[in-house]
């Protein structure tokens, strides 16, 4: 097995440092390589990296994507990383560390778009591919050797390089024995990187690393674990298996395994989607129910359209509130029948806001549908509320007036009802 080049992809000699035929330095070689079929891709700073392309002129500036002075950070470009900036920062502490950066607001639908065609490629490699965001995916190239030609290190190589010449955008890839190390090794070398930890380095490469490294442990484990003095993974395997359950629960015994590199779980084609939802964050904190109203049937309208996309329909609705010291506020209502309309995530919706509006100032509303099921169950319609296939009806006219006509070609009332909406963000 000899080395090979990510950029022009051709074989090396053995402890060769630079690529003989263009020069690259990206030369890939591991003892495991070519036995390797667990994948983890990530789009490297997804959305800045799409908005660059899109635009040349932001190529060398540091670049933020997200929701104004009063958000937080989305994603921000390499450049504006080096000052500190991540992701899900409030924006008015990225723009501290970095002021000199572009802020964009977030297009996700051209995202999604740009998400599509990276998982299309994807698909063309191996039909195991797991989604786990709209930049990130696990896949496995076991059985793909004799249909690509090659080990599924070189066609990783090359779908990292196709991405990047096809669609603008650059890629990290993480190769390994399972899902859990193939996902720690794709962020050892980014941007446009390609780290691969085999099996048997597994428990010694881990031995040394932060225990929140597994995923599953936050702050409260982190702090129950350095009670037994455990701040390593490796820390985790001298600690007696009884003592950890005393200490985390059931969760020991998977977290023991995953310190020592092991990870049963396979890679799945589908994820099931446990929600769907919509969220904005204001310029100014609101407090008055009469200001949140019309923004909480904007959002309501998002999460409808997004829900009959998906053909999916709701049976519980979530309302997310944040105040101005940013803590979370969360009322459900469930055992609802399953829905599509915006209509009746608005009835649902609306109770909670108004016990909510007790006085406090919120700086950003959301709203959610889950309880998920088929679209084709939505809004049948029963003795109890026959209107209700009406009302679909006339949602479902309203929709197609704004597939043609744009969606501001019709509005309900209620919006227009304040400045509330104006002041989202």
């Amino acid at each position: 097995m000899s080395p090979f080049c990510r950029d022009c992809l051709t074989s090396q000699s053995q402890n060769a440092r630079r690529c003989h035929a263009c020069g690259s330095p990206r030369l890939l070689d591991h003892p495991e390589r070519d036995g390797l079929t667990i994948a983890h891709v990530d789009c490297d700073a997804f959305y800045a990296a799409v908005e660059k392309r899109d635009d040349p002129a932001l190529r060398d500036r540091p670049l933020i994507v997200g929701g104004g002075k009063r958000g937080v950070v989305a994603t921000a470009c390499y450049l504006a990383r080096i000052s500190g900036v991540r992701s899900a920062m409030p924006m008015f502490e990225a723009l501290k560390r970095c002021p000199d950066a572009v802020v964009i607001r977030p297009d996700m639908e051209k995202y999604a778009r740009v998400g599509r065609e990276v998982r299309g490629m994807m698909l063309a490699l191996t039909p195991l591919v797991e989604p786990v965001s709209i930049d990130e995916a696990f896949l496995d190239l076991s059985g793909t050797a004799r249909l690509h030609g090659t080990s599924p290190a070189l066609t990783l190589a090359r779908f990292a390089a196709q991405v990047e010449a096809e669609i603008g955008i650059t890629v990290s890839v993480g190769l390994s024995v399972n899902k859990f190390l193939a996902k720690i090794a794709s962020d050892l070398d980014k941007p446009r990187g390609f780290s691969i930890i085999g099996g048997a380095e597994a428990a010694a490469f881990l031995a040394d690393r932060p225990v929140g490294i597994l995923p599953g442990i936050g702050e409260s484990a982190k702090t129950r674990l350095a009670g037994l003095n455990v701040h390593r993974v490796g820390d985790l395997t001298r600690v007696g298996g009884e003592r950890l359950q005393t200490a985390l629960g059931r969760d020991a015994l998977r977290l023991l395994a995953l310190a020592e590199g092991r990870d049963t779980r396979p890679v799945r084609p589908t994820r099931e989607v446990k929600s769907v939802s919509a969220e904005t964050t204001f310029t100014a904190d609101i407090a008055r129910f009469d200001e949140l109203r019309p923004i909480l049937w904007g959002l309501c309208e998002r999460v409808s359209s997004r829900l009959k996309r998906a053909e999916l329909a709701a049976g519980s609705v979530t309302l997310k509130l944040k105040d101005a010291r940013f803590r979370l506020r969360t009322r459900t209502r469930g055992g609802l029948p399953p829905t599509q309309l915006a209509e009746s995530l608005f009835r649902a919706g609306e109770p909670m806001l108004r016990a909510a509006c007790d006085g406090t100032a919120f700086r950003l509303i959301g709203i959610g549908g889950s309880d998920l099921c088929a679209g084709l169950h939505a809004d049948r319609g029963d003795l109890a509320d026959q209107g209700i296939e009406r009302l679909a009806r006339r949602e479902a006219a309203l929709d197609r007036l704004r597939e043609k006509f744009g969606n501001g070609a019709i509005q309900r009332g209620l919006v227009f009802n304040g400045e509330g909406e104006r002041r989202g963000g």
